[in-house]
């Protein structure tokens, strides 16, 4: 099982969205189970549960773990594709962001779009990988910083931009062959954690 899978198809999205599939989808990830122990966990007859699986699997985010006989029935183990699921932009066809129509390095909704196409080009590269069989060379940094004020938020920035701009122009003229690769830095607030109720 793969620990995350990007969707691109629509319909697949669709599928994967509707809250009682995307239930059977969160128990699948726990471990291969048939229609009728999942129709116990989550309260809807086994005819039922084993249409939604039928549609699951039809978009390739259930699959097959196994059969077993029960008396004179033979029991399909079904588990999830993946331990959980990114849906690509692409999934949004003509509708989905683009950063390339209002770049704004202080927007938080460019940044989302930025974010957006992170997701979709990286899905479309992983997919393509598997294809092909091949490895994918990727690299990210997380972490989080505090600032004491707007004024050290504002320093910070200027001091990344430098940085990683030197960076750019350094390795970015390239010359003939090699790949190119696209970079993306982010800063954003952390959000806050929901207030626990005693």
């Amino acid at each position: 099982m793969l620990d995350v899978t990007v969707i691109e198809d629509p319909a697949a999205a669709a599928a994967s969205l509707d809250p009682i599939r995307a239930r059977l989808l969160a128990e699948l990830a726990q471990g291969p189970a048939s229609a009728a122990m999942l129709a116990g966990r989550v309260g809807l007859p086994r005819q039922k549960v084993n249409y939604h699986l039928k549609a699951l699997e039809r978009h390739g985010l259930v699959v097959l773990a196994g059969e077993r006989r029960k008396g004179n029935v033979t029991e399909r183990l079904m588990r999830a594709s993946a331990a959980s699921y990114v849906i690509s932009p692409t999934a949004l066809g003509a509708v989905q962001p683009d950063p390339g129509r209002a770049r704004d390095q202080l927007s938080a909704r460019w940044l989302l779009a930025v974010a957006a196409r992170l997701v979709r080009d990286v899905g479309a590269l992983i997919t393509g990988a598997e294809k092909a069989r091949q490895g994918l060379a990727t690299y990210a940094l997380d972490g989080e910083v505090r600032f004491a004020s707007a004024a050290d938020r504002a320093a910070f920035v200027a001091e990344l931009t430098d940085g990683v701009g030197a960076l750019i122009h350094k390795y970015g003229a390239g010359g003939e062959g090699g790949r190119d690769h696209r970079v993306v830095v982010a800063l954003h607030p952390s959000p806050v954690p929901p207030a626990v109720e005693p």
